[in-house]
């Protein structure tokens, strides 16, 4: 029986997503039982296909005749229409058939916003599991249309954007916020005032689930879901000339006027003294022909050529030529952090024990037996395996812990600890923790891992917990994610919990874990260069203030000076305005993708010369509107990089983001630390 609502233009206007729970499922009318399949088709007959769809604009045309219309061009048209007078016909073929040929060119350079609305569409799943008719089904995510109820679970990609309505889930949002450390998405009410991203009960299109199962009503589908919102910033972002076609065009119409001032004052002169007119008309002619660089346009494009292929025996494929030029040209660098300073995989930089204290990687070598045994603790309690090429496969995060309890002296083997296991908790958002209960000897040992506030408040030591808790505050003070281990051994012949509760109480805490995504080993070098070469770097970033400013200060940037603007999406044009003329280095933290439009067009609207760096969908608008794109990292976005990766992108010697100074190369590069850079807009 079909108990859904008759048809109508429900969810046809935006909804607020962060309204109570009952009203958001009235506006939509759906209910648990999700929609059924005719309302489903009616709804899409009203809301289209949930894909990502680029504006289908016929403007081949319109860039051909931009190419044939340009100052330079239109000077040499007239060239060629007064050699042809003048009876030099093959000079007159000569120039037509170079402003052909470099329309031709420049043609085949212009079609990158396209390809990044392409590449966007990339993102979302091709399948999806939704509740249909009160049944799950699985279902092409392009039919999904709002007030669908869909089942989301690790591994699965996020189709559409949704409130989770029950369960939880451990999200990767990178692509969107900038934030490498996944997030915790849960139901229930949120806190007011919160950004979109920052809305703990939401999840968004194109990201994707890393842990925990859910249900979520899809609220947005196609173009107004965040990543149909950045599809179509990176759409509208209106290309401006390069400071070289703006100084081409003003030669162009200076020599188009020299050419026929000359040309006119010898008709006239000439006509005065006696020359017969025609004799007249004809050296006049030849003087404008002379005067006009017939050379230049194709001299200019020789020229950039050879820089590009300069660049490419470096590993860089430069998609603007006039970017050769502009190199040279930039002020101000505007960088993302993660992916582009940092290599967005988190690392163990730092653990502390109740009875070692803390401990960086330096001390790790030497480690004691209270940190063995906290990375003992850190291999049993993670998931992930190794790979046909025995590399770590799995959450990033235990990947890290994995990684770090082999820095520690405890080289692990996950076929041994799936054997000693006899029960596992998965990670669940809403508690925060993960644990499993294993086999040591002739008894159970439950090893537990998750956040520090959830871990302490299960202790049997109050005192060690608030000396735990002074030492991870000050942990996350340094820029780092913070989690805490502990265990609890069971006496012999107990029976394994099978309630987690009764698993996760009663523990004894082995110690704190501190993670940290590092910069790229080229990178402190490079803002070094930078500086020398008398450029100011800003990070833009949507990862936390005191990330940033960690990763900022230790690769150089912000000497003598750093300034955090902790919530960048806040602060009113004026304001940035006024903290951009200032001499100091900024972190812009907690960025939208709008903020990094905004610093780019006041840098712009100053006269700087302005290179945006980024790897992330989130930087794709501001790579197009800057004057130099750079698309970063082996993990980072066709979408940044404007179009689908080429094949041709090899991994090359390092090149690094170090060639930047004295200024920001519109290409796309890859070194054996993974960075790109790739053009936008030039």
């Amino acid at each position: 029986m079909d108990t859904t609502p008759p048809a109508g233009p429900a969810g046809e206007e935006d909804v607020d997503p962060r309204e109570p729970l009952p009203r958001l499922r009235a506006e939509l009318r759906t209910s648990s039982r999700g929609l059924s399949s005719r309302e489903a088709e009616r709804r899409r007959a009203v809301h289209g296909p949930n894909e990502v769809r680029r504006e289908q604009r016929n403007r081949l045309g319109q860039e051909a005749v931009q190419q044939l219309v340009h100052p330079l061009a239109l000077l040499l048209w007239g060239a060629a229409a007064l050699a042809f007078v003048a009876g030099t016909a093959v000079l007159g073929f000569a120039i037509v058939a170079v402003v052909l040929l470099n329309a031709a060119f420049a043609l085949l350079q212009e079609r990158q916003a396209e390809r990044a609305v392409e590449a966007l569409a990339g993102y979302l799943p091709d399948r999806t599991t939704v509740v249909r008719d009160g049944a799950e089904k699985t279902v092409e995510a392009r039919d999904l249309v709002p007030g669908d109820v869909i089942v989301l679970a690790e591994g699965d990609k996020v189709p559409a954007d949704g409130r989770l309505v029950e369960g939880a889930l451990e999200v990767d949002l990178s692509m969107l916020t900038g934030e490498s450390a996944p997030v915790e998405r849960t139901t229930g009410e949120a806190p007011a005032g919160l950004p979109t991203l920052r809305e703990p009960n939401l999840v968004f299109s194109g990201t994707a689930c890393l842990g925990g199962r859910a249900r979520a009503i899809v609220f947005a589908t196609g173009g107004r879901t965040e990543l149909g919102r950045i599809a179509a910033l990176s759409q509208h972002t209106r290309r401006e000339e390069s400071p070289l076609e703006h100084q081409v065009k003003r030669v162009a119409w200076l020599i188009a006027m020299v050419a026929t001032g000359m040309g006119a004052a010898f008709l006239v002169v000439g006509s005065a003294t006696g020359l017969p007119l025609r004799d007249a008309l004809t050296f006049a002619i030849g003087l404008l022909v002379a005067n006009v660089p017939e050379g230049l346009l194709p001299i200019i494009t020789l020229a950039l050529a050879v820089g590009v292929r300069v660049l490419a025996r470096r590993g860089a494929v430069v998609k603007r030529l006039s970017a050769v030029e502009t190199l040279g040209s930039t002020h101000v660098i505007c960088t993302d952090k993660t992916g582009t300073l940092t290599k967005n995989r988190m690392r163990l930089r730092s653990v502390w024990t109740p009875d070692g204290g803390a401990r960086g990687q330096e001390e790790f070598p030497t480690a004691g037996e209270d940190a063995r045994e906290l990375a003992r603790a850190m291999t049993e309690c993670s998931s992930v395996g190794l790979d046909e090429h025995g590399q770590w496969a799995g959450d990033p995060t235990e990947t890290a812990l994995v990684e770090g309890a082999g820095l520690l002296g405890e080289t692990p083997d996950p076929r041994a600890r799936d054997e000693r296991r006899r029960a596992v908790f998965r990670f669940d958002p809403r508690l925060r923790l993960m644990s499993v209960v294993a086999m040591d000897g002739d008894r159970l040992v439950i090893s537990v891992k998750g956040a520090p506030e959830a871990v302490l408040s299960r202790l049997q030591d109050d005192e060690c917990a608030a000396r735990a808790q002074a030492a991870g505050e000050e942990m996350a003070g340094a820029g780092l994610r913070v989690l805490a281990v502990a265990t609890r051994e069971l006496a012999a012949g107990t029976p394994a919990p099978i309630d987690r509760g009764d698993a996760e109480r009663g523990l004894r805490l082995l110690g704190l874990v501190g993670l940290y995504d590092p910069p790229r080993d080229e990178v402190p070098d490079a803002v070094r260069r930078c500086h020398e070469a008398g450029l100011r770097v800003h990070i833009v970033t949507g990862d936390n203030g005191a990330t940033a400013a960690a990763v900022a200060r230790e690769v150089g940037i912000g000497e003598p000076e750093l300034r955090v603007v902790p919530a960048a999406e806040s602060v009113p044009d004026h304001e940035l305005d006024e903290l951009l003329t200032q001499p100091c280095e900024i972190v812009f933290a907690r960025s939208s993708p709008e903020t990094k439009l905004r610093v780019a067009d006041a840098l712009r609207a100053q006269g700087q010369i302005v290179a945006m760096t980024g790897d992330g969908v989130n930087d794709a608008p501001a790579l197009h509107r800057a004057h130099i794109g750079v698309a970063m990292g082996v993990g980072g976005t066709d979408v940044a990089r404007g179009g689908p990766r080429p094949a041709a992108h090899l991994p090359v010697p390092d090149l690094g983001i170090r060639r930047v100074p004295p200024g920001a190369a519109e290409a796309t590069r890859e070194h054996p630390c993974g960075t790109t850079a790739a053009g936008a807009r030039a």
